[in-house]
């Protein structure tokens, strides 16, 4: 596990969020589609995570297309050029190729021509992870400005006859604007861990080294989503609870310190389990996920793009994020918003 607290180098600089931008796609699937398609209803999707509709890319949308208009949301808002990003990292599940990275595609479509550019694959957890690179980047001086990117297009991934994993997810994209602020605020402190025994819990196994792409890999259906429900809900309601103290002890923070709880939306029920072990009333905290469902990596910067366009972020807020994810892995951070 590895923790990290704000350099308290005086020389270091202080990192934080500038931008935030956010895109989701046109098509809206609803749970009474579903129905249409797998034996499920919208009752009990509802009542078991909390979703009623997801948005779903067209054909020929690839994870940089939707990206882009997230991207220049965030730039906007941070109010920094393109030539002036020094470093692009994309976190996803679903790059448009496994080669190049989807941050080159990136940096090329946003003329972010100064900018070097990887993907990280942490999956669900991939914006935390992404966002703690980059600070670790603006601390040292290496950047200043760190575009930090989560695009998935999951329904390319979905088995749409499976109906235990077809109706948790959707497609979307977030971005922030990762910078030098004034100390004291910014991430504050961040909590990154896996537990690698479980890498077989959730995996999408086929077209890479050990399972290639062969027709008879696409027969047995190798090149969708594999999960097991019931082991990976028990680990997340486990780590969003853990994650979250530890991270919060990490910024010298209590629960009461909390402005707003911005968690991973993958199911109602951790959302709620996580904010009744740390003491947070529902209205502290932010939950989209009946609009979007399950958008992997970039869950958190929806959820967070929204909260500011309704005015629940504020300067000075405590913001805490925490995600969990395929790996296992998981990650917090707790931020004080400039």
């Amino acid at each position: 596990m590895l923790s990290i607290i704000q350099m308290s180098d005086k020389k270091a600089i202080s990192a934080g969020i500038l931008g935030v931008g956010s895109y989701v796609p046109d098509r809206v699937l609803k749970n009474d589609d579903l129905e249409k398609m797998v034996d499920t209803s919208d009752e009990w999707i509802s009542t078991r995570t909390g979703i009623k509709q997801r948005r779903i890319a067209l054909p020929e949308q690839a994870a940089s297309d939707i990206a882009i208009p997230a991207a220049k949301k965030a730039l906007d808002a941070a109010k920094v050029l393109p030539k002036a990003i020094d470093l692009i990292i994309v976190a996803t599940s679903t790059p448009d190729m496994h080669f190049p990275a989807t941050a080159c595609i990136l940096q090329y479509k946003l003329k972010c021509t100064r900018a070097a550019a990887f993907d990280l694959s942490a999956a669900c957890s991939g914006f935390i992870y992404a966002l703690i690179v980059a600070q670790q980047f603006v601390n040292t001086g290496t950047a200043k400005y760190v575009l930090v990117v989560a695009s998935e297009v999951l329904s390319k991934a979905v088995n749409w006859g499976d109906r235990e994993t077809c109706v948790l997810f959707g497609d979307g994209a977030g971005a922030v604007v990762v910078g030098p602020v004034d100390k004291g605020y910014g991430i504050l402190s961040a909590h990154l861990a896996a537990e690698g025994a479980g890498w077989d819990l959730l995996t999408l196994p086929g077209a890479g080294s050990r399972i290639p792409l062969t027709v008879e890999s696409v027969r047995n259906g190798k090149h969708f989503i594999s999960m097991n429900g019931k082991e990976v809900f028990k680990f997340a309601a486990k780590v969003m609870e853990e994650g979250s103290l530890k991270t919060l002890e990490l910024a010298g923070l209590s629960k009461e310190d909390i402005s707003l709880l911005i968690p991973h939306q993958a199911n109602i029920r951790i959302i709620e389990h996580a904010a009744k072990k740390l003491g947070l009333p529902m209205e502290k905290v932010m939950v989209n996920i009946h609009k979007y469902g399950n958008t992997s990596a970039s869950s958190i910067i929806l959820a967070m793009d929204e909260a500011l366009e309704q005015g629940l972020i504020n300067t000075g807020d405590n913001i805490l994020t925490i995600a969990f994810g395929a790996g296992l892995t998981w990650g917090a951070a707790v931020i004080r918003w400039v």
